[in-house]
């Protein structure tokens, strides 16, 4: 099971903008906004051939918070994050919205207009990313220790050749590989040594902010969840916030405190980790959680979501998932639902007509969110629960007791979605932080 430990360590991360890492500590953070996007709009094109991969995107990524943005492949979750902090490649194109930066209480860097220097001073020391494929995105012919004391001389110019390699062997231990992996070439480890190199150099410079872009999709499941566990505890003991990108939502369920799902260029719900497996508001989500077949128990007929995601040149008119939808009604047809708070459930988001006040919701869009003192509601299969907030920094987590927490795991595990609302563990796991 992946473990997270109570609350994030206090980070003074060493390299500032715009100056020597020796210089000065920057403050902490704790719980403050650090990326807030807001209507970010992207194309890939231009003129009458283009296509809108993302259509006004908001969302707020805290100081030490896990953000997990879902979806399908296709849905714009990649090219959110990459336009996010300019690291879009041609065609991309962003053509709308804002995004804004905090490297310190009442500092903001616009990134969008951030010219070339001030992102090289931003990237990789204040925000790095773990790239979807470790085999392409490393040098072939450069060896490890190479790659990694490159980003030292190029943010640290006055470090020397003996504390680089300290600094490239201190970074490999952090991840579970031994020094003497520092000469080898990419080709000569394993895919998850190659993982792991990729999270080594991401941390070389105690980033706050690190994009995990697919980090473990090409890995078998036990180093999958290996990798996924020091990745939680490197979290701990560091305190950078992380953006999750993944289409396995019973990852992001298991190590996010909240959850962003994207549909067709557009972010259609958005709750904490805990609400949204316990208590789903979208039709998709319903539709991806209820694609997860549970380990134990009775079998149960899975359905998964009909038919495929739309064309961006063509969408449909009025909500873009209603061809796919068993609940869309005449209105969805016509009319394209906008991603607004539900009153009265703590700030979740949902982009839907059934949520509308006086609308008829069906069941299984309506359970009590656990969340906000209901009790935990059946949910789809999932391997786990996190119960943290959307909208807020991560708190810490009630439980001390271990042996109740792995109880706990292990019954979310097994729920399926005629799971009872009297399990007094499912609420509890390991990744809670709420109660």
């Amino acid at each position: 099971m992946i473990r997270r430990g109570s609350a994030p360590a206090p980070v003074t991360p060493v390299t500032a903008v715009g100056g020597h890492p020796d210089d000065h500590h920057r403050p902490s953070l704790a719980g403050q906004p650090l990326l807030e996007i807001k209507g970010l709009t992207v194309d890939y094109g231009v003129g009458q051939a283009s296509v809108r991969a993302v259509t006004g995107a908001d969302l707020v990524l805290h100081a030490g918070e896990v953000l997990g943005l879902a979806g399908e492949s296709g849905s714009g979750k990649s090219t959110l994050a990459y336009a996010s902090i300019r690291l879009l490649r041609p065609p991309g194109l962003i053509t709308g919205g804002d995004v804004h930066y905090h490297p310190a209480q009442g500092q903001t860097v616009d990134l969008l207009s951030a010219d070339e220097e001030q992102l090289r001073q931003l990237r990789w020391a204040h925000i790095a990313v773990v790239l979807q494929s470790a085999m392409t995105a490393l040098n072939p012919v450069l060896r490890i220790g190479v790659q990694l004391t490159d980003v030292l001389r190029a943010h640290r110019p006055g470090i020397d050749r003996e504390a680089e390699r300290a600094r490239a062997a201190e970074l490999l231990d952090m991840v579970g590989i031994t020094a003497d992996r520092l000469t080898s070439y990419p080709h000569e480890l394993s895919g998850g040594m190659r993982q792991r190199v990729m999270i080594a150099m991401a941390l070389a410079l105690e980033p706050r902010i690190v994009i995990l872009d697919e980090p473990t999709t090409a890995l078998d499941v036990v180093t999958q969840r290996e990798i996924l566990e020091e990745l939680i505890a490197l979290r701990e003991r560091l305190g950078f916030a992380v953006l999750f990108i993944t289409h396995d939502l019973s990852l992001l369920v298991e190590v996010t405190d909240s959850i962003a799902v994207m549909y067709a260029g557009r972010i259609v719900e958005r709750a904490r980790a805990n609400s949204l497996f316990r208590a789903p508001r979208h039709p998709y989500t319903l539709g991806l959680l209820s694609s997860f077949p549970p380990l134990h128990g009775a079998h149960r007929h899975m359905t998964g979501i009909p038919g495929s995601p739309p064309d961006l040149r063509a969408l449909p008119s009025g909500c873009v998932f209603h061809p796919r939808c068993e609940y869309a009604m005449d209105r969805c047809r016509t009319q394209s639902p906008p991603l607004v708070p539900l009153a009265g459930q703590g700030g979740r988001l949902a982009a839907c007509w059934l949520q509308e006040a006086g609308a008829s919701t069906p069941p299984e869009l309506a359970l009590a969110d656990p969340g906000f003192g209901g009790s935990p509601a059946p949910a789809p299969a999932s391997p786990a629960d996190g119960a943290t907030p959307d909208s807020s920094p991560p708190r810490a987590a009630a439980s001390s007791d271990p042996a109740a927490a792995t109880t706990a795991i292990a019954t979310a595990t097994a729920a399926a979605v005629q799971a009872t609302a009297a399990e007094p563990a499912a609420a509890d796991t390991l990744g809670a932080r709420d109660e």
